[in-house]
This record gives structure tokens, sequence and C-alpha cells, in this order.
């Protein structure tokens, strides 16, 4: 089990669950019922092609055992969440499962099919041969109503045992109905049997479901992509490497990856520089270098030398075991989509019994025949079951969470599909968001008689050891040039001054100053005047004397000008929202192509929240710091790019697994497209079953095109949903949906007001 508590109210918790015996989507709102009828149990949300099960309650009431006992009264078994191997597992036997009573089906039910065809061809010269054909295609029938029929027969038992009698009800009763009118036809002696009815509806169901499943296979298998770690590592013991399992590492080992290999664990890199492919886990194309210090993840492959990792995450705490955990609680969120397609699913049942009732009661008054009136209300009950309207939202989603995330998105949620695609602005943190979240030397500046190759040694020297952003800016940027090795070759004495600088002094007695202008000031150094003010910049001085210093600043992620440029030509209203000072926003709001008033520099968390606020609604924002955890909240979607901090990650509804922000335009558009699929879905489902409701009450439908055209409409939906994975992204039109307008009142403050577009 897998627990939270619940954000907006402390004395309730969420636990996840899954559970074991699932059949079809009227099996997952069985369970539901049978659950929220417990005391203290606020809400039970199913999702059915997962079988992934969330539980909102009071603390007391989510204990496994109980709600396990529950579920079993009706025949179904819970567990604690599936890993995604054991799910793999589990519909690989569904699908075995399925081919087998298919191909039974198959086997038995084209003698039934022939033989009935043979009938109603008039191909027999009596009807003393016709009459003992239709025994023969009755017993054809046997294995297909009996075992091939079986689980649909379980199923409406135990959705009736939980009051909540939906689809499989429907196929129970169409398919005895058929075979109780076809031996009463018998015994009458009559040779126009329905037998072929009643093979015909499990038939197609069967397939249904088998493509069902392997959608369900599809949209599961993002999850099996992701790294699974090796049984054995190698790691440091006594001065030697040993094999170990990879469970019996512990916090602080070091273990050795070689050349080739993927990254068991997430860990710290202790020696050497490192050559990381990180496709499997962001999707990035280019090599990553890191160097000692720098954090790396699980599922990097190694395609440098032999590096030596400390590891800070144990199995079932790494980013990506983090990552499936997420998944699984979003599978089994609801949107409001899907909770509307329950409720129509729900009355569905009862009302198509009704109808067939009605039908049979009517065509009696009417004067039809007994038994051309109980095929009328046959074919009431084949042609309303529910199937389409069950898969139609979660078929949706699940194809739409497998394409995000081979697209690098994580939807934490999949009600966020339906708000992300109605979003009318987008704001934006800038460190970390927009750029790498740590500066690089852009510009270097010496005294007349200094030699570039004494100053980036001395500054190596100066700059060993510290974890300062812009020191570790200046590090690599030393490493870049060819110099980083001249680092510590004697020093003795390294203090550091929080904030400003940093004194180093050498075994020769030489004393090295690197910090800011105003700490060396303070120390009676004079140096030129500085650059730009949106630069940050270090200063070397050796004996009191300034030998040279470093400009640095923030570059923006590649295509982030592009990203943005696209989303204002969709009509989304943007804007900049930092706590950095104003020249350095500015200055990146010109690179990446943002106008001044639509950047709001200095703001503090609060204030960050005020600001998006006032955007127009829906928003979306997107920052990595715990200084941006508000304004994710406020934000209607928040969005965490890759590597925010944990804060954030929690706080936000979307995760990018890609550097750069070309993932929030990606997930736009995905979110548009599967809403518009969702609605089609259901749009689909309800007209057929209004369409064919409407057909069967009123006229004589024979029951096996009733089968078929429940059977379509089906595949319809199926098909439908499947085309989230064919379409392409660059094919999909925005709609411009508003413009952003800044204006400043004489008090200072900053409010947005939205144009929409007519």
């Amino acid at each position: 089990m897998t627990s939270s508590t619940h954000s907006e109210f402390p004395d309730i918790d969420e636990a996840l669950f899954s559970v074991q015996g699932l059949w079809c989507t009227s099996c997952a709102l069985a369970v539901e019922a049978q659950l929220t009828r417990l005391p203290g149990v606020m809400s039970a949300s199913l999702h059915y092609p997962s079988a992934t099960l969330l539980v909102c309650g009071q603390p007391e009431t989510l204990d496994e055992d109980v709600l396990a006992s529950a579920v079993r009264r009706i025949g179904y078994r819970l567990g604690p969440p599936e890993a995604a191997g054991d799910a793999e597992a589990r519909l690989e036997q569904e699908s075995r499962y399925l081919i087998l009573r298919l191909l039974i089906a198959a086997s038995f039910g084209m003698w039934t099919m022939l033989a009935s065809l043979l009938i109603y061809a008039g191909a027999l010269p009596d009807a003393g041969r016709e009459l003992v054909l239709a025994w023969v295609s009755g017993a054809f029938a046997l294995p297909v109503v009996t075992y091939a029929g079986l689980p649909f027969y379980r199923a409406a038992w135990r959705t009736v045992r939980a009051r909540r009698p939906g689809m499989d009800a429907l196929v129970s009763l169409g398919t005895l109905g058929a075979v109780a009118v076809s031996l009463w036809l018998l015994y009458r002696g009559s040779p126009e049997v329905y037998f072929d009815t009643a093979v015909m509806l499990i038939l197609l169901l069967l397939a249904g479901r088998l493509v069902e499943t392997l959608c369900r296979h599809r949209g599961l298998r993002a999850l099996q992509a992701l790294h699974m770690p090796p049984g054995d590592v190698r790691r440091q013991q006594r001065g030697r490497w040993r094999n170990c399992p990879v469970k019996a590492v512990a916090h602080g080992d070091c273990l050795r990856v070689d050349e080739g290999e993927v990254l068991p664990l997430d860990g710290v890199l202790c020696e050497g520089e490192a050559l990381l492919d990180l496709s499997p886990l962001t999707g990035e194309s280019a090599p990553r270098r890191c160097l000692p210090g720098d954090a790396v993840a699980a599922g990097c492959r190694n395609l440098g030398g032999s590096l030596v990792l400390e590891v800070t995450a144990l199995v079932g705490e790494c980013r990506l075991d983090k990552l499936r955990e997420q998944m699984w609680w979003q599978q089994a969120r609801k949107g409001e989509l899907q909770r509307l397609a329950d409720r129509f699913a729900a009355w569905l049942s009862p009302l198509a019994v009704g109808l067939a009732l009605f039908t049979w009661g009517m065509a009696i008054l009417a004067g039809v025949p007994g038994q051309e009136a109980l095929v009328r209300a046959l074919s009431v009950l084949v042609v309303a079951c529910p199937c389409a309207v069950g898969l139609a939202v979660p078929l949706a989603g699940l194809a739409g969470s497998g394409q995000a995330l081979a697209q690098g998105v994580v939807f934490r949620d999949p009600s966020i599909f339906e708000s992300l695609a109605g979003i009318r602005a987008a704001a934006f943190d800038k460190t970390g968001t927009l750029t790498p979240g740590e500066p690089r030397v852009l510009g270097v500046s010496m005294a007349p008689d200094v030699t570039e190759a004494t100053l980036l040694s001395l500054s190596a020297e100066a700059v060993q050891g510290s974890q300062h952003p812009l020191a570790r800016a200046l590090r690599r940027h030393l490493h870049d040039e060819g110099v980083a090795g001249a680092e510590a070759k004697g020093n003795s004495l390294a203090e550091e001054f929080v904030g400003r600088g940093r004194r180093t002094r050498l075994a020769d007695g030489r004393e090295l100053l690197l910090g800011s202008r105003g700490w060396l000031a303070e120390q009676d150094i004079a140096a030129p005047q500085a650059g730009e003010a949106s630069s940050s910049e270090i200063l070397l001085a050796c004996d009191g004397r300034w030998l040279g210093g470093f400009t640095l600043g923030e570059t923006p992620l590649p295509g982030t000008g592009k990203t943005l440029a696209s989303l204002r030509e969709a009509g989304l209203a943007l804007a900049l929202i930092s706590g950095d000072r104003r020249g350095a926003v500015e200055s990146l709001a010109r690179t990446v192509g943002l106008a001044p008033e639509e950047c709001y520099p200095e703001r503090s968390p609060e204030a960050k929240a005020r600001l998006v606020r006032a955007l127009p609604q829906p928003s979306l924002y997107v920052g990595d710091g715990i200084n941006d955890v508000l304004g994710l909240a406020t934000a209607t979607v928040g969005v965490a790019p890759l590597g925010a901090s944990s804060a954030a990650r929690e706080g936000a509804g979307v995760v990018l697994m890609r550097p750069g922000i070309e993932g929030v335009a990606s997930a736009w558009r995905l979110a548009r497209r599967t809403r518009r699929v969702m609605r089609q879905n259901l749009v689909l489902s309800g007209l057929y079953n209004a369409l064919a409701l409407g057909l069967a009450v009123s006229m004589a439908i024979p029951p096996l095109v009733a089968v078929l055209a429940m059977v379509a409409s089906s595949l319809s939906v199926m098909g439908n949903a499947a085309r989230l994975a064919w379409q392409d992204d660059a094919t999909q039109e925005a709609r411009p949906v508003g413009s952003l307008e800044l204006s400043r009142s004489e008090g200072g403050e900053n409010t947005m007001k939205a144009n929409r577009a007519s």
C-alpha cells in the first residue's frame, strides 16, 4: 500500500492499491461501489486499464485487510500497487487467457454459424432436416456459451452482488436469453433458432476484450521501458571491488560503473569526469559531461571510462522509482470527463433492462407474436451494452499518458489533461527553468602585465573546493580550458567568506583573493570598472594586486526562444516572473524574445503567486525552486522542469523529463488533443447508445445485427483513442486565446489585462 495525506483535509488520507480479477469497466464500478459503502471511506477510484485503486478516507479505515475483505466478498482481490514488471506479467496472462477462450469460441462457433446460415438460406430440402441442423447448431454453441462465456457470467454475478450491474449483466442476459429462446423454439419444433446470436455476442466481445487488453498493454509499456536496476553491482569494500546484490547497497556506498553499463542507483560522482547518455531518462540525445560532485541518476548509460559514484538513493528511492509511483497515482485519479462517463454507464444498464421489458410488453399489447416480442427485447439488451462508454475516457487518457511519457512529459493526474488543454496564459521562472540554473563564464579580463595562462592557473588554485555556484561555474570553465589539472598543487589554507569571497594561501606564501568587487574593495584592492550590470563577476587578486576577473551570466536553454514564440503565436499570454535582479531578467528576456512589459524581476514568492493569479485564467506556471512552490500551487496547472527541487515536483501537476521548456508546448498540444479525443469518444458512445436503443425499441432489429453494432461502437472508441499515437504535434493548429498587456499603476504595482481574441 502507498499512502499520502490529503492536501486539503489533514485528517483524510489516500491509499493506493491494485485489484486483481477485473474483467471490464463494470467490475471497476462494482469495486468502487462496494468500498464507498464502508464507513469512513470518502471515495474510491479504480482505474480499470491499470487496475490501480485509489481510496480516500479516514486513516483508520484504509487498513489493507479491511478493504481487501470487502473486495473479496464480491470476488476480487486487493493488494499493494503493482510494479511495472508485475503489470506486464498480469496483462500477458490475461492475453493468453483471452486467446484460449477466443480460439474455442471461434472453433466451435464457426460450425454454429454455418448451420444457421444453411437454415436461413433454405438450403435443406425439408423442415425435418432443418430441425436436426438446428439441434447441431445448439450442440456446437454449448462450449462457447458455457466455457468461453464463463467470465461474463462470473463478472455479471459479482457486479449484481455489488448492486452495480453493468455491461456483463447485459451480455449475460443477452446470451442466456438467446439460448433460452432457441431452446423454447426447438421444443416447439421450430428450426429458427438464435444460437448464432449468442455465439457471435461472446465471440466478438472476446475479440474486443483482447484488443482492449493489447491497448492497455501498450499504454503500460511506457512504465516497463523505465530502467530496472541490475541484480548485482560492484561495491567498494576494504579497498577492493566486490560484487554484491543491489538490495544490499547502503547510503554512502561507492559503486563502480564501467563503460557501456547503466547506472544502477542515484548518486554523486566521486572520481573522474563522466560522459553520460541521458536518453533513457530524459530523451536528451547529446551526451552530458559530469564532473566530481555532480548528481547522477539511475538509468543513465556510462559512455566514458569507469566511474565511481557515491549512492544517495537506494532501490525504490531513486528518481525513476518516484516516477513509477507518480504514474500509479496518476492512473488512479479520474477527471470530470471520466466521472461523467462512469455515471452514464451506471444508469445505462438498468435503463436497458427497463427498455427491454417495456419493448416486450408493448410488442405483446400490439399483437406481436410472443416469439418475435422476445427477440425484440433481446435485441434491446444486446445493443445497449455500455462497453464503449466505459472505455471512452480511460483509453484516451492512457494513450495520452503513454504518448506524453514518450515525449518526456509526466502527467501526475489525468484530470490535468482537461485543465491544461484550456489554459490562456503561461508564466515562467528564470533560473533553472529558462536557463540551466548555473551561470557560465561569458568573458575574461586581465591586468596588462598578466597572461591568460597565469590568470587561469591561479584561479584554479583559488577556486578548488568551493561549492558556491559561481565557483562551480568557474571550475567548469577552467576544466574546459584544460587547466583543471592544475588545481590544488599545494594549498595550505583556504578560508571562505560566505557570499563575499575566498582567501587561499599557497605553499609558497602567496595569498590569493577570489570574490566580489565589493569584498576586494574592502581589502583596498582596486579594479577597473565592471561591465554590464546584468552580469555577475568574480575578481582575482594576488598579494593585494588585481590580476583579472571573469564575467559570468546565464544563457537560455536551447530552443527557449522558439518555444516561447510558438506559444505566443498560439495566443497564450506570456510572463517571466523571477526573484533575480532587473538587469539579469531583462537581459535574458531580450535574448529569448520577451517584451519588457512581460518581465517581472525581483519578486518574492508571495508576489509571484499574486502575479500568477492576475494572469488570464486558466493559467500555467513553470518553476523549479522552493520559492516557486506557491506559484505552482496558485496556477491552474503547475509544471516542474528537469532538475526541479523535490518541493516543486510535489507541487506540480506536470513534470518534464527533458531539459528546456519544449515539453511545455508539447504537453499543452497533447492535452488539447487528448481532451478532444475524450470528448469525441463520449459523443460517439452516447450517440451510438441513443440511436441504437431508439431503433431497437421502435422496430425489429435482428439480434445478430445488434451484436455487430455493439462491437463496432467499442472498436470505434478504441480506434479513436489510438489516433493519439499516430498524430504529429506539428499538424495541430492552436487557436489564439488571448494576449497580454501590462500596465503599471502609479504606486508601482503590476496588473495584467487579457485582451481576448474576438
